[in-house]
């Protein structure tokens, strides 16, 4: 077998993986896809040539906070939205409030959503979010009555298209369009 064919059959493989997982699919995911060992370093450029590969297509490969998936490219988001003409979830100012509190300051407990919200965080708030997955327990504060400290998820990272929180808009942005209103 040729280099040529042997890179388009991993290619190939790779592919099939991504466009079959329900998740997106890591690294260490992907490598245990070959019985041979393989660099990460060739394992990403694979995954570049690929991203080229399906460039002018109407899927994309894109890596999120919890690895590789492919998914409609935006310009098709009204056609698929048809499909499954669910209306998507409303989420109250008091959870988008919570959520951008935990994003931007994480690792937090109720009582700092609290401090900076100026009013008591109603527990169907923090169950909604963590209903969706976006945000979880992560321990406690080492003060007394241990309260719980939260922070977002993968998930959450994912589902906004992100691979880290560095990614997330800077907060002055958010002030700035705030004094405009």
């Amino acid at each position: 077998m040729s280099e040529t064919s042997n890179i388009a059959q991993l290619k190939n493989v790779l592919e099939v993986a991504l466009l079959t997982a329900q998740e997106p699919l890591s690294l260490d995911d992907l490598l245990r896809l070959f019985v041979e060992r393989m660099e990460r370093a060739t394992l990403r450029m694979l995954l570049d040539e690929l991203k080229q590969d399906w460039a002018l297509r109407t899927l994309e490969l894109v890596q999120v906070a919890s690895g590789y998936r492919f998914q409609a490219r935006k310009e098709y988001a009204n056609y698929l939205a048809r499909l499954n003409p669910e209306r998507q979830a409303k989420y109250s100012r008091a959870v988008m409030e919570t959520l951008a509190i935990i994003a931007y300051r994480q690792p937090v407990t109720r009582g700092d959503i609290e401090e900076i919200r100026g009013v008591a965080v109603n527990a169907n708030v923090m169950r909604q979010l963590q209903e969706r997955d976006w945000v979880d327990v992560v321990g406690q504060r080492e003060v007394p009555g241990r309260p719980s400290l939260y922070a977002t998820t993968q998930h959450f990272l994912d589902d906004l298209n992100l691979k880290s929180l560095a990614e997330l808009p800077p907060m002055e942005d958010f002030v700035k369009s705030e004094i405009k209103l």
